[in-house]
């Protein structure tokens, strides 16, 4: 492959999920564009001096013929790049299932687009508190760490519910692609070279283990001697990201470091929430205590026969706080009791009609009230929200330490009202409860 300079291009599966990435690389010193669609020759040059380049996708969402569809031309312009990794990026929970979110039908495409036999898959980010050890994942939650099938959240994820936490074994039940895995102990052997090589020539997929910052570099040095040969496609988490920028430190590749001014803070800001996750409830909770104004909306209601009416009575509510002077949060949901998922599912494509409503809400309340930031929490809802704001590219503002993987991005857009809008995506288990005012604040990082 030619030397293009461009180290890492990369498909996210949900929005948040590729905000994620982009944080990881920039907080390492590689300067990341994410875009929210297949750019055009003229906006991608305006990002040419970026060393990493993502494509915001929805895969995370939707069905494997949806996959089969839209990530074939996705993988084909992330080759046509000539980055020296492309990444399919997934959440670091991996909740997915056969029919939703198939993370083996997206094996089975990028193996066919890049040409690759095997493809490793990295899913341990210790950055995030997910690990994986002799090929099971656990996620941390509250005070302690929880085997996946056994996390308080995501073991009833109300779409895809982790079950299984052997990621090979639940992979299996997606493709009928053989796999491997390298574990801990094989990682960490002096003959890891030729385990892995074994391991690569006897399946279609492998999984690396990771578990924390020895195994992370020895699973990035392993990722970028494959990708200088002839395996650059890679599947995972931002551990992917992670893993490498280690590697890239220690061997002057990337600098590892970055600085950030912090944003300052605003008077007003404006969120909507898709989320039923317990983590976003007691961020809500913790909002409304500071003096936010907290709207709930009916997600039944939006989706419906009504759904016009039921965005005009949002938006009407929203500006009503906003011109009081109060920061609001526009939500559908608050916590896993007040799921309705399972009466939204009984409409064809409501969920992300949901979404779509949600960010048509946010953008008259950016437009009407001259917002200069935002937020947009639930991981499926950003993905779908923010198609509505005319968005076009997001770039990275300030990181949240205390909150991996949700970064106040900066909007970039050929409309006036939107571009340089900073806004942040949070998934539904991402950040402190203090996450919303921190966001306000522009707290230094």
């Amino acid at each position: 492959m030619a030397d293009t300079g461009l180290l890492l291009s990369y498909y996210g599966d949900d929005l948040t999920g590729s905000t994620d990435v982009m944080e990881a690389l920039e907080l390492g010193g590689v300067s990341t564009v994410l875009f929210t669609s297949l750019p055009d020759d003229g906006l991608l040059a305006r990002f040419a001096g970026c060393r990493a380049i993502g494509l915001a996708g929805t895969s995370r969402s939707e069905t494997p013929a949806w996959m089969q569809e839209n990530l074939t031309p996705a993988f084909a312009w992330l080759k046509s790049l000539g980055a020296a990794v492309s990444h399919y990026k997934v959440c670091s929970t991996f909740d997915s299932s056969p029919a939703i979110g198939n993370i083996g039908r997206a094996i089975e495409i990028g193996r066919r687009a890049f040409g690759q036999d095997s493809v490793p898959l990295v899913v341990g980010a210790p950055q995030l508190r997910r690990y994986t050890a002799f090929g099971n994942l656990f996620a941390f939650y509250r005070d302690r760490t929880y085997r996946i099938d056994r996390h308080p959240v995501m073991s009833r994820h109300p779409v895809t519910p982790m079950h299984e936490a052997d990621l090979l074994r639940h992979l299996a039940g997606q493709t009928d692609l053989s796999s491997a895995l390298v574990d801990l102990a094989e990682l960490r052997s002096p003959d890891r070279g030729a385990i892995i090589d074994r391991a690569r020539a006897a399946s279609h997929f492998f999984l690396i283990d990771v578990d924390g910052p020895e195994t992370q570099a020895l699973a990035g040095e392993t990722l970028w001697r494959l990708a200088q040969a002839d395996a650059p496609f890679i599947v995972g988490s931002s551990g992917v990201e992670y893993a490498l920028l280690s590697h890239w430190r220690k061997t002057g590749v990337a600098p590892g470091t970055a600085s950030f001014a912090p944003a300052g803070a605003v008077e007003r800001l404006a969120v909507v929430s898709g989320s039923v996750s317990p983590t976003t409830e007691r961020q809500i909770g913790h909002a409304v205590a500071a003096g936010y104004a907290g709207v709930p909306v009916d997600p039944l209601t939006l989706v419906g026969e009504n759904g016009q009416a039921a965005i005009a009575d949002a938006i009407a509510k929203g500006l009503t706080a906003l011109r009081q002077g109060r920061s609001v949060i526009l939500y559908t949901a608050l916590g896993p009791g007040a799921d309705r998922g399972s009466e939204i599912d009984r409409h064809e494509g409501a969920r992300h009609r949901l979404g779509r409503a949600l960010g048509v809400i946010l953008r008259d309340l950016i437009r009407q009230e001259g917002l200069r930031r935002a937020v947009i929490a639930g991981g499926d809802t950003s993905s779908h929200a923010l198609g509505q704001l005319g968005i076009e590219a997001l770039t990275v503002r300030m990181p949240l330490p205390q909150s991996p993987g949700s970064p106040l991005c900066v909007a970039h857009s050929r409309d006036r009202q939107v571009d340089g809008l900073e806004i942040a995506l949070k998934g539904g288990q991402v950040g402190t409860d203090s996450y919303f005012e921190a966001i306000r604040l522009g707290e230094s990082p």
